[in-house]
């Protein structure tokens, strides 16, 4: 039995050295006789060129959430930007977008604030709402 394993441990070593010499002048020729890839060309696989699908996310940092936020949660974002500023009310119109109505009546839920036309009353009808939602943990 221990000659078998001694003769193993002295041939797997060989024929791995054999190996890669064989590879190593196969390598040797192939790079000699076929022409320089072109760095413009994009990787085949077969006779296809290689598709790229969609793009990687960056990883979440250090104690940052991925799960999405609430609406709730948005909209308190929004009360952190300048109040009676239009960048405040681009923040809102990026959760509700604007659909005026000719003449709308008043707005019962936060979502309704989009159907007022004049911009100036569409963020206090937001205003209005997101003072009203109590303080959610972070």
């Amino acid at each position: 039995m221990r000659k078998i394993i001694l003769a193993l441990a002295l041939l797997c070593p060989a024929a791995a050295l054999a190996q890669g010499t064989a590879q190593g002048t196969a390598q040797g020729t192939a790079q000699e006789t076929l022409p320089p890839a072109d760095a413009a060309k994009p990787p085949m696989v077969g006779d296809k060129p290689l598709m790229q699908v969609g793009t990687k996310k960056p990883p979440a940092k250090k104690g940052e959430k991925s799960k999405p936020q609430s609406i709730a949660q948005k909209l308190q974002a929004c009360q952190e930007i300048d109040d009676g500023t239009k960048d405040r009310l681009n923040c809102y119109d990026a959760i509700f977008a604007p659909q005026p109505k000719p003449k709308p009546a008043a707005a019962k839920a936060v979502n309704e604030c989009r159907f007022v036309k004049e911009e100036d009353e569409r963020l206090t009808c937001y205003n209005g709402f997101a003072d009203k939602i109590p303080r959610l943990p972070q």
